[in-house]
């Protein structure tokens, strides 16, 4: 009778670590499978085949879901960079778009997503075979979206900061005053702008803009009425109001353009460069050299640069 043969490293595959890496952003046995297109009884049996191999529960039942294990962790960083090392070695040396599958994930918030991503996806399809476009709110960004896979790109205008973590800034952009024409006047001084109700933008994780946090440095303090998760959700409070909205001036050609806008009238009273508002792009320092990647990022700078050149 022959042993049992047990679970080695040498049974790990690319599935197999692309499986328990897509577990441990779903923190879900069922949305993982939905993602990969798995039935449930499938993603458990090669759970099970992980736990064997790294002899680790790796994901535990809390409530009706399940965390990962501390090794799970541990683990996901290293994973992460077997499966992009198993990538590079099944990469072509040369990148030819008309024979390119590409699948990308980029972390932005809704006004980076609007300005720049639809026409991203418009210029990839008529460029590369196939492309599968992925879009997820970056709230406040975090180096661990790139170095776990949850992202491939991230764009915003607060680059998270690490050894491994790469940036490049893409455009700049700054704070405007907005205001419905229909029922007031624009703010005519400091103390216009200040006394207004104000509408502004708080993310879900509770972080304010950092053109927020700036004003406060000052000494100086917007009085807000209304606060909303996201730029998008500004418009139809803004709308048939007296209040003020401070958003990025480029929103002046889409969801702000019923609006008017100016300057925001504090220059006198805050230091210079207080409302501006960069934007970068920031991968991961393995994707350096990942030539579709880099196909995909030069893309974007090009769009970039095509939006900050068109006149308002």
């Amino acid at each position: 009778m022959k042993p049992m043969r047990k679970n080695n490293h040498l049974d790990l595959d690319g599935h197999l670590l692309r499986l328990f890496l897509t577990v441990l952003e779903e923190r879900s046995i069922t949305a993982a499978g939905a993602k990969l297109g798995l039935t449930q009884s499938a993603v458990s049996q090669n759970i099970q085949r992980l736990r064997d191999i790294t002899r680790d529960p790796l994901f535990v039942r809390a409530g009706r879901g399940i965390v990962p294990t501390d090794h799970a962790k541990a683990l996901a960083e290293p994973a992460q960079a077997m499966l992009e090392a198993m990538r590079g070695l099944a990469s072509p040396s040369q990148f030819n778009p008309q024979k390119a599958d590409i699948d990308i994930t980029i972390a932005a918030n809704d006004f980076q997503r609007d300005l720049l991503l639809p026409a991203l996806f418009q210029e990839l399809s008529k460029k590369v075979r196939h492309v599968s476009l992925r879009a997820i709110p970056s709230n406040l960004p975090n180096a661990e979206m790139l170095r776990t896979g949850r992202c491939d790109l991230l764009i915003s205008p607060l680059p998270p900061e690490g050894a491994d973590i790469l940036q490049k800034r893409i455009l700049q952009d700054h704070y405007a005053c907005y205001y419905d024409p229909e029922v007031r006047n624009a703010p005519k001084s400091a103390e216009d702008y200040l006394n207004a109700m104000h509408i502004t933008v708080v993310y879900t994780d509770n972080e304010r803009l950092n053109f927020d946090k700036l004003l406060e440095a000052s000494g100086l303090h917007r009085k807000i009425a209304v606060s909303v998760p996201n730029f998008s959700g500004v418009p139809a409070f803004l709308k048939g109001t007296s209040m003020l909205a401070t958003m990025p001036h480029l929103l002046s050609r889409s969801m702000m353009k019923d609006f008017a806008t100016i300057p925001i009238p504090l220059k006198e009273r805050t230091p210079a460069g207080y409302d501006n508002l960069p934007m970068y792009l920031v991968w991961h320092r393995r994707s350096q050299n990942d030539l579709a990647q880099r196909f995909v990022r030069n893309m974007i700078d090009d769009i970039a640069h095509r939006i900050v050149e068109k006149p308002i």
